[in-house]
């Protein structure tokens, strides 16, 4: 297709850009943190909220695009870095803890997402589930039980509004055993399934709504930051895994 050569609109890159494997935080300032695990990184484009690397990591070509907050930025983001030659995505977040044993900075890899947001509604029906992909998950299971990190693996809970809670909702889906809720990972499986590219998640949880104490922002940040720099490397690990496999 002629656009796969040109410049895309919102992410400033062209095919030669984008490594295959991309890794995609929705935080900008996560890019930089992930970039400081890779052996090598260069500034390919800085446009709204997408920051875009493109370097290595072992060897392995791998690029880090932000996504911004939130499904419509996301899928902007993920449909012109597929344009571009993006094949395998990694989403490496924030969420909130849904399980009530689930300490803060806890590293939870995300299989499949309930769809309580808009945006994917848009690709295909509400019936059709949203699901990583399996040996995209496989990698980042692995390369936690390689560093020996205590981590978590399930269903997270994609939603739009921050700051609207549905209580019964989150009640049910905590008994129904999903673990983490978050904002963009439902749009990238949905997205992944329909343009045929595969995905994955982790996440490391800031926050958890069943804790009867609640700690301190400046708390709950310091072992959110903790729990970042485990998903980062899993991500960057899983990649290498991956580009390892025939």
């Amino acid at each position: 297709m002629k656009n796969n050569e040109e410049v895309q609109k919102h992410i400033r890159c062209r095919r030669g850009d984008i490594s295959p494997f991309v890794i995609v935080p929705g935080d900008p300032g996560r890019v930089e943190r992930i970039v400081e695990q890779m052996d090598s990184a260069k500034l390919i484009a800085q446009n709204r909220e997408y920051l875009v690397y493109t370097g290595k990591t072992k060897g392995i070509p791998v690029s880090v695009c932000s996504t911004g907050i939130g499904g419509p930025a996301a899928s902007i983001a993920f449909e012109e870095l597929i344009r571009v030659g993006a094949e395998v995505f990694i989403c490496v977040g924030s969420a909130g803890g849904r399980q009530k044993e689930t300490p803060i900075g806890t590293p939870v890899v995300i299989t499949a997402s309930y769809r309580g947001e808009g945006t994917s509604m848009v690709y295909l029906p509400a019936e059709f589930p949203a699901v990583a992909d399996l040996d995209v998950t496989t990698a980042l299971v692995t390369a936690l039980k390689e560093k020996k990190e205590e981590y978590r693996v399930g269903i997270g809970y994609t939603r739009d509004a921050y700051y609207v809670q549905d209580q019964k909702l989150n009640e049910l889906l905590t008994v129904a055993g999903v673990e983490v809720a978050e904002q963009e990972a439902s749009i990238l499986f949905i997205i992944g399934s329909l343009r045929k590219v595969k995905t994955g998640a982790i996440v490391a949880t800031d926050s958890n709504i069943w804790f009867a104490e609640q700690p301190s922002l400046e708390e709950k940040q310091k072992l959110f930051k903790k729990g970042e720099q485990k998903a980062i490397a899993a991500a960057l690990r899983a990649v290498q895994i991956l580009a390892e496999e025939p």
